[in-house]
């Protein structure tokens, strides 16, 4: 069963409920949890573990064969991302606005846009324990999240079988890093602050998770700061509140020096409790749908 935690806005709290939900979850049966935001993962500040796995990761970009090019211009025609233009006697080539969609090389008639690697992240593998820990990282200057996002995913898939819990931490947001890390989940928990900033990106969040077709829930981080605004609109749109995590100096202290917060406050052991509970029904319903 895949769980992505996602937000509508960064500095919410998600890699913080990953972390300790994965941990929280490892200490009893396998788990494994994946760092998606490959533009600033940092769910490895608060995991200790083994490393046992390391790659590059790579994307394929057209390279431009001039010797055989009769300039017709189709591959700039049929090109979605004005990656490929053709400036007079030239093609150019932007490899940082190419999706790797092939479309350029394969209707080339002449055969002289062929799909070269490029280097685009990082892949790293640790094991702690039950915990398994992915986190991929973009290399400086490479600006799309998704192909390394895909690539991650299919690395989860091929490694690790599909009767483990895995908690997905998701890039901020509602664009394509985030359609694209949430796009297999079983279930969606979104995280938000009930403050008015919060309330705006949790809408964002919650319509965005709605259009995919996806279960999802609400857990509340710094519950008492702000006003009653989160709760009244979950409350009239039925939405699940799964959890809340309260505003407390502690976890502020906890987290701050970089160690997991539930073997030490007690509230978010209570919460990450009460989120597995509710995951497991949300699986066991699943696995009754199927029969």
């Amino acid at each position: 069963m895949k769980i992505a935690i996602a937000s509508g806005k960064g500095g919410t709290g998600k890699t913080t409920l990953s972390t300790n939900l994965a941990s929280y979850i490892a200490e009893n049966r396998e788990c494994i949890l994946v760092d998606l935001d490959v533009e600033e993962p940092n769910s490895g500040l608060f995991i200790k573990a083994e490393l046992l796995h390391e790659e590059d990761m790579f994307k394929k970009i057209p390279e431009w064969n001039e010797s055989t090019c009769e300039l017709c211009g189709n591959c700039q025609t049929v090109c979605s991302f004005n990656a490929v233009m053709k400036m007079g006697k030239m093609i150019m080539v932007f490899p940082e606005m190419c999706h790797g969609c092939f479309a350029c090389s394969e209707l080339c008639p002449t055969g002289s846009l062929p799909m070269k690697s490029k280097k685009m992240g990082e892949l790293k593998s640790y094991k702690s324990g039950n915990l398994n820990f992915i986190e991929s990282r973009l290399i400086i200057g490479e600006e799309q999240a998704v192909p390394l996002i895909k690539q991650t995913l299919d690395y989860v898939d091929a490694n690790f079988s599909e009767d483990r819990i895995t908690i997905l931490d998701s890039p901020p947001g509602t664009s394509c890093p985030v359609i694209e890390a949430t796009r297999d989940a079983d279930l969606v928990i979104l995280i938000t602050e009930p403050t008015p900033f919060g309330l705006h990106d949790l809408k964002l969040a919650v319509e965005t998770v709605r259009q995919m077709g996806k279960p999802f829930g609400v857990v509340i981080n710094r519950n008492g700061i702000g006003n009653d605004g989160v709760e009244q609109y979950c409350r009239e749109e039925s939405l699940d509140i799964i959890a809340l995590i309260p505003n407390d100096r502690l976890i502020a202290e906890t987290y701050s020096a970089g160690n997991l917060l539930y073997p030490t406050v007690p509230s978010v052991k209570n919460a990450v409790s009460h989120i597995e509970s509710y995951i497991e029904k949300i699986n066991e319903k699943m696995k009754r749908d199927t029969v």
